[in-house]
């Protein structure tokens, strides 16, 4: 099968927000700090995560949505617009914090990532969710940490899963080489150390393979020319390692900021409608 173009993807999209623009009424129920990590108690709720319900839906797809901030800034609660454009289309989407450097270092922003998966699983059918349908997606630093859980199945093995309970993954300008120019040789050492085997071992790209989950890659032409690079450069290795279901699509006219805070102008939104055309070819199956 050959790469998918934003040529390909177009009419989907066109499809799709006919389908999205009559969606956007549904009500959203909103259940907020919920503890993830009980056998914890994290500063600062960094170990707590928001659900977004969208009414009148049992056996609901899900989308786990990790926020960015170069891993030292950001939370769950800046992050309500994604919950409610993807739980007004049907999507019940789960937003959780996860504990940042320098408090931390490498491997616990994804260790947690990882444990906020899990309760999901385990604990979403309760909330009206279908824990066999659980999509991923992140910006910026949370698109990093997205494909490298659905990637290095060490992290969700932690918790007696693996990457076959992730249905599909949206990195949102994001980063998949550790090692290269512009992540860890350009950001303080305190988020992954300095030892170059630990940047390579703490690299998505470092764990291709065919039977890795279905991935949309968005950026945008505002981004760095570094991080553009590495979306189009790891699009291409996926296709060598035999992965067959890549897509790709740019978003023009955006930042880096932007292409993800823009969510909340709702169905006329590019990057969110992109995400949804994904998520419904990908979660297969009917909500009731």
């Amino acid at each position: 099968m050959k790469l998918r173009t934003i040529s390909a993807l177009a009419v989907a999209l066109i499809a799709f927000l006919c389908a999205d623009a009559q969606a956007q009424s549904r009500k959203v129920t909103e259940l907020r700090n919920i503890d993830y990590v009980p056998q914890a108690d994290y500063q600062d709720g960094k170990d707590r995560l928001d659900l977004y319900i969208p009414a009148g839906l049992t056996n609901a797809p899900v989308i786990l949505s990790l926020h960015g901030g170069v891993l030292m800034a950001g939370d769950r609660r800046e992050e309500s617009f994604v919950g409610e454009r993807f739980a007004a289309a049907g999507y019940l989407t789960a937003v959780p914090s996860y504990r940042l450097s320098p408090e931390v270092s490498h491997p616990a922003h994804i260790q947690d990532v990882a444990a906020a998966f899990a309760w999901v699983k385990r604990n979403i059918r309760q909330h009206g969710g279908d824990p066999d349908r659980i999509m991923v997606i992140g910006h910026s630093a949370g698109a990093y940490l997205a494909m490298l859980l659905a990637a290095d199945p060490r992290y969700l093995a932690a918790h007696q899963l693996s990457p076959r309970d992730i249905k599909g993954v949206v990195p949102v300008s994001g980063f998949f080489w550790v090692d290269k120019p512009g992540v860890a040789p350009d950001r303080p050492l305190v988020i992954w150390g300095a030892d170059r085997k630990t940047w390579t071992d703490a690299s998505p790209a470092h764990y291709l393979r065919a039977d890795l989950p279905p991935v949309l890659l968005i950026d945008t032409d505002g981004d760095e020319d570094w991080r553009q690079q590495q979306n189009a450069d790891f699009a291409a290795a996926l296709r060598v390692a035999g992965h067959r279901d890549v897509t790709i699509h740019k978003v023009l006219g955006r930042t880096h900021m932007s292409v993800w805070t823009d969510m909340s102008e709702g169905a006329s939104e590019e990057t969110s409608s992109a995400i949804l055309a994904f998520a419904a070819r990908i979660l297969a199956g009917k909500p009731h």
